[in-house]
């Protein structure tokens, strides 16, 4: 791509991010403007009795995505990529790759930050940011919403909900960001497998080593990995 449109391109996404920024500061949202509701509980676990998913939350590890793409190809596997927008933003070219190869985007926030802390407006701030930069960038509408660090309280969920988000949390959590150790992964990713597990995980050295073991497991086990949508 010449560097003129690269240049045209980047110049839109970050246009768009200031009109949102800026939109946002001009909405007094208050807490009391957003009705609780009793039916937006966040999914832990999904329905389905056959399949589960490797959820991939991305905000850092670009190095390691075209290795896990390529693992994903190999296995005939399609999953969903929980982005941040500061990092679409940032790695427009390893975001568009994974658009590119069919897996299902879901939305991060767009700076990482605890939700659970945040008021109504910067939880929807947050949202709304990456979701604006994500349909920019490829046209997608995405309804699923991954809080950073799992952290979220009501005014997150009924945000979410009011976005049309389903908040998405996880059944195993490999915790592969904080304990590299590939035997540790796998047995976090794969012990006890049932329908509808949601598996998280993040573009490390070490998942990276054992993705494909755990995709074979998960398969040996007579499961089959599918999107977030198409497990909850």
């Amino acid at each position: 791509m010449k560097i003129s449109v690269i240049f045209f391109r980047k110049t839109i996404v970050n246009a768009i991010i200031v009109i949102v920024v800026c939109a946002f500061a001009f909405v007094g949202i208050t807490s009391s403007a957003v009705a609780v509701s009793a039916d937006n509980s966040p999914v832990y676990k999904g329905s389905s009795k056959d399949c589960v998913s490797v959820m991939i939350n991305v905000y850092w590890g670009t190095e390691y995505i075209d290795e896990m793409l390529k693992i994903l190809r190999e296995n005939e596997v399609k999953t969903t990529f929980f982005v941040g927008g500061s990092w679409v933003r940032d790695n427009e070219e390893t975001f568009m790759k994974i658009v590119s190869e069919g897996h299902e985007i879901g939305n991060h926030g767009f700076f990482h930050k605890n939700h659970d802390k945040l008021s109504d407006k910067q939880n929807k701030e947050e949202m709304q940011s990456t979701h604006e930069l994500v349909k920019a960038l490829c046209d997608k509408e995405i309804t699923l919403f991954a809080p950073p660090s799992g952290a979220f309280n009501q005014i997150t969920l009924d945000i979410a909900k009011e976005m049309g988000y389903t908040t998405v949390m996880w059944s195993k959590d490999t915790i592969d960001w904080r304990d590299q150790n590939e035997k540790l992964i796998l047995s976090r990713a794969t012990k006890n497998l049932s329908g509808g597990d949601l598996i998280l995980a993040h573009p490390t050295a070490c998942t990276v080593k054992v993705l494909d073991e755990i995709l074979k497991k998960i398969s040996a086990s007579g499961l089959g990995v599918k999107p977030v949508s198409q497990v909850i």
